[in-house]
């Protein structure tokens, strides 16, 4: 599995149509997000900007992306979508959003060794 995070800038005369749809998205466009091994999908907003998260769970992310953008209802999506939002730098031809750099990850699981007896005592 392969986390990523991706953000773009949602146009503010856009937000409430976006949105709008966001509550109701189509089962089409879910099901394809599924079928090409998408899982644990969610974009959240902070003022102009909206952040994606997604974990991928197959083996070829370049067809499992081709897939979803040969799907007939996913293009009329995002047809919807796209003129809605800004990219961001870096721009990359036929990419509406920014790929992001994972540079932390916790799994909830205590990564760390034992615990270190040169530091001072911990607080609440």
């Amino acid at each position: 599995m392969k986390r990523y995070g991706q953000v773009v800038r949602l146009k503010p005369e856009s937000r409430d149509e976006y949105l709008r749809h966001h509550r109701a998205v189509w089962a089409g466009v879910l099901k394809t997000i599924g079928e090409c091994n998408i899982r644990n999908y969610s974009i959240f907003e902070h003022g102009e900007l909206l952040f994606g998260y997604f974990e991928y769970h197959g083996s070829d992310f370049t067809a499992d992306m081709a897939k979803m953008a040969a799907c007939p209802e996913t293009k009329r999506w995002w047809a919807l979508m796209f003129p809605m939002l800004e990219k961001l730098p870096p721009e990359i031809q036929g990419q509406r959003w920014t790929d992001l750099a994972e540079v932390f990850h916790f799994d909830g699981v205590s990564q760390a060794g034992p615990e270190r007896k040169d530091v001072g005592p911990r607080e609440g």
